[in-house]
């Protein structure tokens, strides 16, 4: 018998294993005490005999460990390889208690259990315990229990007991295993992970849950591992995987979590594919959490991109010297841009710099360093470089000597500092020095020959000076000394609001700037002047008045005048064109105002006709009406945008759709387009922000770009007359714009004429002032944009807008 199966014995084999031990006991070892029996007695005994020697041997050397135990617990019978296992002989533990194997913490645990077995007679029990041997080393045992009847009546308890400290030994030191394996994983932040591409089953260990922020408790789903997987890294991982996947291969790759908190981690993840008998393909593999590493190099880039960019502000470059080979052991990429060398060609050698510093320079830098390095000194040193372009740079370095634990120097370390801009600036103020006692007299002689004077008021804001001028017909008259500041100019009369805010800036003692007033020449002339002043104290903080300067800008204010009065011009002029156009425009114009309006007639006869009926048909005349109302409107409509382009106004910016003005544009000009056979193609992107600017101007700008269009393709025969007007967005971030192209297949556009075509009073038409394009690129320009043209490849031209989105929606 197997001890599994020993273990799971029945009532009957106990019964008779219970009966043969009985047996056994009766007889002895010997025959003398034996009743003189028949021959048929005899033969039963024999028999019995036989049986009761089978069951010795199987209760005696079965490899299972079996105790007879009474209600006491007393050992009343154990099986040799029983008693061995433990280090005893059968005599040395029959008549024993049977706790004396068990350790004392366990003997609570062990009564419970004989008492259980006995209240459930015929029942089988089974647990796991320790005993200990006669040597005091620890045996596991798997026992199992059963309560059974003497024939005398008397309960017993059979067990046997299975060892098991192998399987224990093995399940500790896997636990101990595991144990240790989750503290690696949770010290090196690295999770595993089992991963069925067929089933899509995962397993995680517990490090990866951490790493996840999952719970243990919840089973973790490709789903749930793309949800957590940054949206930008998605696309990637999933490729991964089908590639590794298709290909049974190995994977190895990096990726960024989103966690629910917002937080970024970083994941290096690395796969074995490993395909099993029945074809299906498994991933085992290790994810580590990274982040700290990323940040970390994250921050040495943006620290090695700072101390880049510090030097090259700087203009301060970084290198190490290595005294025994005598090359370079590191170069800062400044290092390269002060030689004029290309920071990417790392390869340049050390000789191609001493090239480029001039021979006298160089013996010099060679002996200072023999020096440090003998003195194991810091040093410092001037020297020039002569650059490929011709250029000379002034160059100051200090070096640093570094001993290695010879006592010997290995390296120098040190720094190169473009001074060629300090030096110049210290020569130039040295040459400003020079001159500075000469300067003040040619200060005086600017001064007095200037456009400008400069004068000073007291503490009671008289003037006490002013500067002579050479042009003694344009500068302030001398006889202003004395006067007040609000008694010179002729205007306070006429601006006293201004006045009384200059007087009481002075009381305050405060700076004034670009206060301007009219006064009059030294010939009496009126004149317009700009003047700022600063006001002036003593050491101990007394107010002594006011010093500062005037200029005369007169030319300046008459031509602020001059250039409103072209603006009106300009507006006048612009006016002008749109009504020209309109006329140009009239039988269009005519036909979109006309059909509305036989629409109208027509749809008035059918209400009429309608009402006459018996009974009147109501519902018909109710949608003639509806009709009539609706081509009103649409007349209205056109109407209305005729008479905003007729009707001169002051520039409206407000925001607008640009698709919807040329819809607009498109619907005036239809019967132009229709008479010339032209066909319309609107490419007009949706979804475009509004922009900021004068619906009426800018439909005038469109409507000059169409009509040019329609009569650049009049000759057109062999070749479709196609206009393309297009809408769409360009640029980024602050920069992002909308362009609008007006597209032609006409006679297209000269190099000379691209480039006149915007001047004022040109024109290729016969019949042309020349203006047209010149005021569509003043209106575009008004509206910060530009208005550009250029030939198309084949025939015809282009003419593009581009316009600026407001820094914020105005939608």
């Amino acid at each position: 018998m197997m001890p599994g199966q020993i273990a799971k014995f029945g009532n009957s084999a106990a019964q008779l294993l219970l009966g043969g031990l009985a047996v056994l006991r009766s007889f002895g070892n010997g025959e003398k005490d034996r009743p003189a029996v028949g021959d048929d007695s005899r033969q039963d005994i024999l028999d019995l005999r036989d049986a009761v020697k089978q069951w010795r041997e199987v209760f005696e050397h079965n490899p299972v460990m079996y105790f007879m135990v009474d209600r006491a617990g007393t050992v009343l019978n154990v099986n040799t390889f029983g008693a061995a296992q433990l280090g005893y002989t059968a005599a040395e533990l029959i008549g024993q208690s049977v706790l004396d194997v068990f350790f004392e913490e366990d003997h609570d645990f062990v009564r419970r259990l004989v008492a259980l077995s006995l209240e459930t007679l015929h029942q089988s029990h089974t647990w796991e315990i320790r005993k200990f041997r006669k040597d005091g080393s620890v045996l596991w045992v798997r026992e199992n229990a059963k309560a059974m009847l003497r024939g005398d009546g008397t309960p017993i308890v059979l067990v046997a007991c299975e060892n098991i400290t192998q399987r224990k030994e093995a399940e500790d030191a896997l636990r101990q295993s595991e144990a240790y394996l989750a503290q690696a994983q949770e010290l090196s932040r690295t999770g595993s992970f089992g991963l069925n591409i067929a089933t899509g089953a995962i397993v995680w260990s517990r490090e990866t849950f951490r790493i996840f922020q999952c719970d243990l408790s919840v089973k973790p789903t490709l789903n749930f591992v793309v949800q957590r997987i940054h949206p930008e890294d998605r696309d990637a991982v999933s490729k991964t995987l089908d590639r590794a996947a298709r290909r049974a291969a190995d994977f190895d790759h990096e990726y960024r979590l989103l966690m629910p908190d917002g937080s970024v981690k970083y994941l290096h993840s690395v796969a074995r594919a490993v395909r099993h008998g029945s074809g299906l393909i498994e991933f085992v593999g290790a994810v580590t959490d990274v982040t700290v590493a990323k940040e970390a190099e994250q921050r040495l880039r943006r620290s090695e991109a700072y101390l880049a960019e510090a030097q090259r502000l700087s203009h301060t470059s970084s290198w190490a010297w290595d005294v025994r080979r005598q090359e370079f052991a590191y170069r800062s990429a400044e290092l390269y841009r002060l030689f004029g060398f290309d920071p990417g060609k790392i390869e340049v050698p050390a000789r191609a710099f001493q090239q480029r510093i001039l021979p006298e320079d160089f013996q010099r830098i060679v002996e200072v360093e023999r020096q440090a390095v003998r003195r194991k000194e810091p040093f410092e040193v001037d020297f020039r470089i002569a650059r490929p372009d011709g250029s000379i740079r002034r160059v100051h370095t200090e070096g640093h000597p570094i001993v290695s634990s010879d006592g010997e120097v290995t390296e120098i370390i040190g720094t190169h500092v473009d001074v060629t801009e300090q030096i110049a600036a210290k020569e130039a103020l040295q040459r400003a020095f020079d001159e500075l006692k000469t300067s003040e007299q040619r200060f005086r002689d600017y001064a007095e020959t200037a456009s400008d004077w400069f004068w000073e008021t007291g503490p009671d804001h008289r003037i006490t000076q002013i500067s002579e001028h050479a042009d003694t017909a344009r500068a302030a008259p001398a006889g202003l000394v004395g006067l007040s500041r609000w008694d010179i100019p002729p205007d306070a009369e006429l601006e006293p609001g201004k006045w009384e805010q200059h007087r009481a800036a002075l009381d305050a003692h405060l700076p004034f700037r670009d206060l301007v007033y009219r006064g009059r020449d030294r010939n009496g002339s009126p004149i317009y002047v700009r003047t700022s002043g600063k006001p002036l104290h003593d050491a101990d903080g007394h107010f002594l008045g006011y010093r500062g300067v005037s200029s005369d800008v007169t030319a300046a204010i008459r031509a602020e005048q001059a250039e409103e009065a072209l603006r009106k011009a300009q507006a006048e002029l612009a006016h002008v064109t749109r009504v020209t156009t309109l006329g140009e425009l009239a039988a269009s114009i005519a036909h979109e105002i006309s059909q509305p309006l036989a629409a109208v007639i027509s749809n008035a006869d059918a209400c009429i006709s309608w009402l006459g009926r018996y009974p009147a048909n109501l519902d018909a005349a109710r949608r003639s009406v509806e009709w009539i109302v609706e081509d009103a409107n649409r007349a209205s409509e056109v109407i209305r945008r005729i008479r905003a382009l007729v009707k001169k106004t002051e520039i409206e910016m407000v925001p607008l759709d640009i698709n919807q003005v040329v819809r607009e544009v498109i619907a005036l000009v239809r019967r132009e387009l229709a008479t010339h056979a032209v066909s319309v193609r609107m490419e007009l992107s949706s979804g475009l922000p509004k922009i900021c600017g004068d619906r009426i101007q800018l439909q005038q700008v469109l409507i000059n770009l169409v009509v040019n269009g329609i009569e650049a393709m009049q000759a057109n025969v062999d070749h479709p007359r196609e206009l393309a007007i297009r809408s769409s967005q360009a640029g980024e971030g602050g920069d992002r714009h909308l362009l609008l192209t007006v597209r032609d297949r006409g006679v297209g556009l000269g190099g000379d004429v691209t480039d006149r075509i915007f001047t004022p009073f040109f024109t290729t038409k016969s019949g042309g002032l020349g203006m047209g394009l010149s005021i569509c690129r003043s209106i575009i320009e008004a509206h910060a944009g530009r208005l550009s043209a250029l030939p198309n490849e084949g025939s015809g031209a282009t003419f593009q807008i581009a316009l600026p989105f407001p820094h914020k929606d105005t939608s």
